[in-house]
């Protein structure tokens, strides 16, 4: 009995879907062609943020670097690869960040993929603190040419640059979206303008222009809003400065009686509490913005926020 109980309910089932399947095959595709969203894959935070301000609901928005890790040194599975192989648009930032872009590119086979490189057309400073170790850089190395910060993402100016990249991608792709994609990238350039105009109010009248960071992150923040940034380290959060190095940044910290120190969330704080510890200065966070960690997740930042609580940390750092 309870035997032929289930093969009833099993056919009944059957027959259910054979039925609904028969009725709705012609709708159910016109619908899985027309509701399709984008799948756009980035690579880190900011082109994460950057993309799905612009992409809003008509895409499926994902990032290759986790949560609280540091991009630098990161480098992508095999499942990543695939990520991207199976989207509509790879977005990533380019100037040499991401070493491991071109090899991995060259072995996606997806003819329809669209690239992004969102510094395209952006005039990058050289890295006058120290070279990003990569094979990229080693390559612009043995050709006597110079290495290239890639930290557009910390200049809000050159952010709004990006922004239009990234949109100027979409509408090209989904060019039945464009007037969307439009709406929202103009939108968010907006907010991005009143980030810029609470730099410059903030940072204009500071008693100190010189700051002090863990790394190199900052050279395009310092240079729109008239500051000089002296890095402990190179591009890399994780290449440690030489004893000379130290020697030079402790004097010079000394003679412009630096006060503060920063590190950053996603990179170890010894390099920069030693320096503060041999002036007697403190310690205090400047977020290069290059992931989020989950308790900056939970309080609900995004790169409007932590931008905000950046100018904030600078301004008092370079008043005190």
């Amino acid at each position: 009995m309870a035997k032929w109980w289930k093969l009833a309910v099993g056919s009944l089932l059957v027959t259910s879907l054979v039925t609904t399947g028969c009725g709705n095959a012609t709708e159910q595709a016109a619908d899985d062609t027309e509701g399709k969203k984008l799948q756009i894959v980035t690579t880190f935070y900011p082109m994460q943020e950057f993309s799905s301000k612009v992409a809003g609901d008509l895409a499926d928005v994902t990032v290759l670097v986790p949560a609280g890790t540091e991009p630098h040194d990161w480098e992508p599975t095999p499942k990543d690869v695939a990520k991207i192989a199976e989207a509509d648009v790879f977005i990533y930032n380019g100037g040499g960040f991401e070493g491991w872009v071109d090899d991995v590119l060259k072995s996606v086979n997806n003819s329809d993929l669209k690239i992004v490189e969102a510094v395209a057309g952006i005039e990058l400073m050289e890295d006058t603190a120290g070279e990003h170790h990569d094979e990229h850089k080693d390559e612009q190395a043995k050709a006597g040419e110079h290495a290239l910060d890639p930290h557009v993402w910390i200049d809000p100016v050159l952010v709004q640059q990006e922004v239009q990249t990234i949109a100027n991608a979409l509408s090209e792709v989904d060019a039945a979206h464009a007037a969307d994609y439009k709406k929202n990238a103009d939108a968010y350039i907006a907010v991005l303008k009143d980030l810029d105009t609470t730099f410059k109010n903030e940072l204009s009248g500071t008693k100190s222009k010189e700051f002090v960071t863990a790394h190199t992150a900052f050279a395009y923040l310092a240079k729109r809003y008239g500051l000089t940034q002296v890095p402990i380290a190179g591009i890399s959060p994780e290449q440690e400065p030489s004893a000379a190095e130290m020697k030079e940044i402790v004097e010079f910290a000394k003679k412009n009686q630096v006060k503060t120190i920063f590190f950053e969330t996603l990179a170890s704080p010894k390099v920069a509490e030693a320096v503060a510890k041999e002036i007697g200065a403190e310690t205090a966070v400047l977020n290069p913005l290059e992931g989020l960690t989950d308790e900056e997740k939970k309080k609900g930042l995004d790169y409007i926020g932590v931008m905000k609580e950046n100018v904030y940390t600078l301004k008092d750092a370079l008043n005190k």
